[in-house]
């Protein structure tokens, strides 16, 4: 032992020297972590609740949620072709299920989050009497709807006038949307006097004019079941886990209800 430390010793023992004053750093009070972020990519049925369960989130976690949304074919071939997102929220069961066979996702995360459903819905409030005439029959200039290669809910619309004889009938008639949000739009904006669209999008859609609608029934299509899987990126990001995990919790499922989802 060297006389300067030996020295030290002594003083440590004797109380008049701090304890770090032998060569270690003390702790000092520091900042908390801070906000560690997640992106999301959601399907644009979605994109209005996820942005509310993303705010929701935030506050209850501190971390902070990015939400990106577009059709989910444009969202799956962005993810294929690296694309820096850390959630998929799906406007189906299968996009999710095919990243994690391709390994670009993990399959132990998958879950199901909303069930969706298709409405006829006119910004008229005359239009739709009786919506099921309507489709079986009924004279129709221009139908919006999202493009099926793209979209489920499109793919949904295209099964539905399938189911009723109609799709070849009408197919010329229809107004394509690269996504669901682009098809309300037409109809909100006139450009398509009716739609086949999702009734979380109506249901905002109609609060401003209430125009006229009639609900899909089940059973003329697949059933539009929405899952979400963690990316690749985000396995090592507890934002991305945390807001998967917080999507089944009471408060979130009651906010998708909320939304038009079953």
């Amino acid at each position: 032992m060297t006389r300067y430390r030996f020295i030290g010793v002594l003083l440590v023992l004797a109380g008049l020297l701090p304890v770090a004053a032998q060569g270690q750093t003390q702790a000092k009070p520091g900042k908390p972590p801070a906000p560690v972020v997640a992106r999301v990519a959601v399907a644009s049925n979605f994109a209005d609740a996820a942005r509310q369960l993303a705010a929701a989130y935030g506050k209850q976690s501190g971390h902070k949620i990015e939400i990106s949304s577009a059709s989910t074919g444009k969202l799956y071939a962005q993810i294929r072709s690296g694309a820096p997102f850390d959630v998929l929220l799906s406007a189906d069961a299968e996009t999710p299920r095919m990243l994690v066979e391709e390994g670009l996702a993990d399959g132990d995360t998958l879950q199901d989050y909303a069930i969706g459903r298709l409405v006829l819905w006119s910004r008229d409030p005359s239009r739709v009497k009786d919506g099921e005439a309507l489709l079986r029959k009924g004279a129709i200039e221009r139908l919006a709807i999202a493009n099926p290669d793209l979209a489920p809910y499109g793919a949904a619309a295209r099964e539905s006038l399938d189911y009723l004889r109609r799709w070849e009938e009408l197919r010329p008639k229809l107004v394509l949307g690269e996504n669901v949000g682009q098809a309300t739009q037409f109809v909100v904006s006139g450009a398509a006097p009716l739609g086949l669209l999702p009734r979380s999008l109506v249901q905002e859609a109609r609060k401003s004019p209430p125009g006229s609608g009639w609900e899909i029934p089940a059973s003329w299509h697949a059933p539009i079941v929405q899952s979400a899987v963690l990316l690749q990126r985000g396995e090592r990001n507890p934002a991305a886990r945390g807001f998967l995990k917080y999507l089944q919790s009471p408060a979130a499922k009651q906010r998708i209800r909320a939304f038009g989802y079953d």
